[in-house]
């Protein structure tokens, strides 16, 4: 489905990321994997990718620094002749009540999962403007949709996202270019293998399904977004959480 496509991947070589840049492989695509800090991990994701014949990049940076971003457009330019996928996946929780959250948990976190989202759409849209095609997806959660105690600042910046997915899907359409954005559920990464087994079946019974998601269950999403196949969806916002939200 993506034979011969071009993709960015940020927060690439662990849980959702590395499950998209799998999938993404699988059906052909070369991909430029962004990672914070995390080299170890950074060098076992690219190696397991290579098996599927595509090529594979790493790049090493704070998606909150616009100059990163920027670094990130040229070096995939570079290496890949065009990028016609973006996925912004990379993000991070500073979890507490709100009255005991700080100002800088708060900002950190908007920060990373916004301010990096735009810089990115910003940097890679020049790109595929030139192209007059690419397809963006931006990665928000269910909790920017609902809210979710405990998470002021990941909910506020998840909703963020899907403002920016909005806009810019209206800016960018007429250049060919879609812009989506996933809104994930109750997910197995690192992030939620700190609870309980007691904790993760609480969780699941709320879930429609029954079951906690599989990274693969957002990635199997991406690419469909990436293809051809979406080439008349923008603007929208698929969640992918079992049923836990209705």
């Amino acid at each position: 489905m993506l034979k011969g496509k071009s993709a960015v991947i940020t927060g690439g070589v662990r849980g959702i990321g590395k499950a998209i840049a799998e999938e993404f492989c699988k059906n052909g695509a070369n991909v430029m994997l962004c990672y914070r800090s995390n080299d170890e991990a950074a060098e076992n994701t690219a190696k397991e990718l290579l098996q599927y014949g595509t090529k594979v990049e790493l790049m090493k940076g704070d998606v909150s620094d616009f100059n990163h971003a920027e670094e990130v457009a040229k070096a995939a330019k570079e290496a890949f002749g065009k990028i016609d996928i973006l996925v912004n996946n990379a993000g991070i929780t500073r979890d507490n009540l709100m009255m005991k959250m700080s100002s800088q948990d708060f900002d950190d976190v908007v920060k990373a999962n916004l301010s990096g989202s735009f810089y990115f759409v910003k940097a890679i849209s020049k790109i595929m403007i030139k192209q007059r095609s690419g397809r963006i997806i931006n990665l928000s959660s269910i909790v920017g949709l609902k809210g979710n105690p405990g998470q002021v600042n990941y909910s506020a910046s998840k909703a963020g996202v899907i403002g920016l997915t909005l806009s810019a899907a209206k800016e960018l359409g007429r250049r060919g270019i879609t812009v989506n954005a996933i809104a994930p559920g109750f997910i197995e990464t690192d992030m939620t293998g700190i609870l309980t087994d007691e904790q993760k079946k609480k969780m699941a019974e709320t879930i429609s399904l029954g079951r906690i998601g599989k990274p693969k269950d957002i990635a199997n999403a991406a690419v469909f977004l990436a293809s051809d196949n979406a080439s008349y969806i923008t603007g929208q916002v698929l969640g992918i959480d079992g049923g836990m939200s209705i």
